[in-house]
């Protein structure tokens, strides 16, 4: 059970990585091959597709930090677990969400399912 409430903090801090190699390292080894990576505003699959959803949201929200916010709850082959995104140095969240991890037997993520439940205006 650890490992899958480990899990929330290793995937958030790939969302945090700045270095784009270190960040494609962390995504192969964190998830499947073929993971699927689903919320409101992509749907997408693999590494590569992963990369570039991760990528793209560094830079719309820059000078922003992904945290946990709260604990994570894990069963089974699953995590769910909240987040948000906060200035680097510090304030008021600008973005929350809910996303559940789906790993595989060795402990891969295999698919994501992420929801927004705050979201600037315009975005």
């Amino acid at each position: 059970m650890s490992d899958l409430t480990d899990l929330a903090g290793r995937y958030i801090a790939i969302w945090n990585e700045a270095d784009d190699g270190k960040r494609a390292a962390a995504i192969s080894e964190l998830f499947t091959a073929d993971a699927t990576y689903t919320d409101p505003l992509a749907e997408v699959a693999g590494h590569e597709g992963i990369g570039a959803v991760i990528a793209g949201a560094r830079d719309m929200f820059k000078g922003l930090d992904f945290k946990v916010l709260g604990e994570a709850d894990s069963h089974h082959d699953i995590t769910r677990f909240r987040w948000e995104l906060v200035p680097s140095g510090g304030g008021e969240n600008v973005v929350i969400g809910f996303d559940v991890l789906v790993t595989d037997a060795a402990g891969k993520v295999k698919s994501v399912y992420g929801f927004l439940d705050k979201v600037p205006a315009g975005a």
